[in-house]
């Protein structure tokens, strides 16, 4: 069963002789459980496309189907439910509150979700455990080196329990090593836990990790 269905996206940006066109009429399908990585040099649309995915960004023509539910359609609030709900998102610099806690960073995405703390406590925890830095849970992420605190942008983004990760360049930030630590996990979440999981990146050796690679290059998909 396909999660993402895309026909004839386009996305343009500005207007007049600013004009530019990220997205040229995409089409794309994306079975659940898959894991794939979106490639091409930069201002070739991809994450543009990774936006429209996400809910964050809306095509001006074409249509997005998310579970089989219609998203291009939708109002600001419903389209801010889904990416609570159906939705994780790890970014490449992370986007952390560096003068919070570990806990406090992970409970975040469940400040929107009718649960008690000690409901956000214990699952936040769960997720620190999972990926092996629950130590950390009181120190502040400031305080953390590169590839902590992208684990704990894992934790924060696994907490929320969706079926769909998005992950913009998640070990552009990183060195090897811990680029490859990442990529493990990420490659366990969807064998274990059959989550999807769409990687945009530059790096073929990120690329590998992945069951399908997509080549974008000035808006297209080749």
């Amino acid at each position: 069963m396909n999660i993402i269905e895309l026909k004839n996206i386009k996305k343009i940006y500005g207007k007049n002789s600013a004009e530019t066109i990220a997205l040229k009429n995409i089409n794309l399908s994306i079975k659940k459980g898959e894991m794939i990585a979106i490639m091409g040099p930069s201002g070739c649309g991809k994450s543009t496309l990774l936006n429209i995915i996400g809910c964050i960004d809306v095509p001006n023509n074409g249509t997005y189907s998310l579970n089989g539910q219609e998203i291009n359609k939708l109002n600001f609030n419903k389209l801010a439910k889904i990416r609570n709900k159906n939705i994780s998102f790890v970014f490449q610099e992370f986007a952390l509150l560096k003068e919070f806690s570990v806990l406090d960073n992970v409970i975040l995405p469940l400040n929107f979700r009718k649960m008690t703390f000690k409901e956000k406590r214990l699952s936040a925890l769960k997720y620190l455990k999972k990926l092996q830095i629950e130590d950390l849970a009181n120190k502040k992420v400031i305080n953390l080196s590169g590839g902590q605190q992208q684990r704990v942008a894992i934790a924060r983004s696994l907490v929320q329990e969706s079926e769909l990760i998005l992950a913009d360049e998640p070990t552009g930030a990183l060195d090897q090593e811990n680029g490859k630590n990442i990529m493990s996990i990420l490659k366990n979440l969807n064998k274990d836990e059959g989550k999807t999981i769409i990687i945009v990146t530059h790096d073929m050796n990120i690329a590998k990790y992945c069951d399908k690679i997509i080549n974008m290059r000035d808006g297209v998909i080749l």
